[in-house]
């Protein structure tokens, strides 16, 4: 039995060898112009045409207290730059949101002050839970899970893409969330891309968990959530924020 399964697999596979050698395909065979592809409109130093722009330069109506959804982002907006009013709190956006391309360009105050996780500090929360650091990391040492560019206390940056103080940063960030059962359990972690100045820093990461100052991150299940930027004390600035959902 075992030699005529053998010569069996033999003959099929040069049967399949043989119509293979005979088939003649043609360039057409493998061309196929369904479904259409969405347009998408870009330009230099503009949104996408199907972006949501969290911030332009001209208001906060996007965006809330992060401990108050009923109270207005109370931050500072002047020539077109959103900038932390230390005291009032992290802000988030009022839409919630899943798999996304996020667009930030934010500055750290041209006047140094402080050292380490004292110097420039701010964050970007991923559906509220996840924090790409945001540091004025040019001269300026601290641990290397809390630099700018980190997923913040977990995986710290391949690269470190400083820029001198007063200057502007650009994170472009491909975020895929954490999925999760009717039970509450997760099926698979969420991920993030971070593009830091043109440089990949972040290259598909894995989140094992939220953020967490002290301890390990923990496994909370959720749904859409929104982005939020931290109060960290600092005057760090923000523009051009920017979210295409995927």
């Amino acid at each position: 039995m075992h030699n005529k399964s053998y010569f069996l697999i033999l003959i099929l596979t040069g049967l399949f060898l043989c119509g293979n050698g005979q088939t003649k395909f043609q360039p057409q065979d493998t061309e196929f112009y369904e479904p259409k592809i969405r347009t998408v409109t870009t330009s230099d130093n503009q949104a996408p045409s199907d972006a949501i722009v969290l911030f332009n330069g001209t208001g906060l109506s996007q965006w809330c207290s992060a401990n108050d959804s009923i109270k207005e982002a109370n931050w500072h907006i002047e020539n077109g730059m959103l900038q932390v009013r230390p005291g009032t709190g992290n802000i988030r956006t009022k839409e919630n949101f899943e798999d996304f391309q996020l667009h930030v360009e934010w500055k750290s105050p041209e006047v140094i002050k402080g050292e380490g996780q004292g110097r420039g500090n701010s964050g970007i929360f991923l559906q509220g839970y996840y924090e790409i650091q945001v540091l004025d990391n040019n001269n300026n040492p601290t641990y290397v899970n809390g630099q700018a560019g980190s997923l913040y206390k977990q995986q710290p940056p391949l690269v470190s893409a400083v820029k001198n103080p007063g200057e502007w940063h650009s994170y472009d960030i491909l975020y895929t969330a954490p999925r999760y059962n009717s039970d509450g359990i997760r099926i698979r972690k969420g991920s993030v891309t971070v593009i830091h100045n043109g440089v990949v820093v972040q290259y598909n990461t894995e989140i094992a968990g939220t953020t967490e100052y002290i301890g390990m991150p923990r496994v909370v299940a959720h749904g859409t959530g929104p982005i939020v930027l931290q109060d960290h004390g600092d005057l760090v600035q923000f523009r051009n924020i920017w979210l295409r959902k995927l």
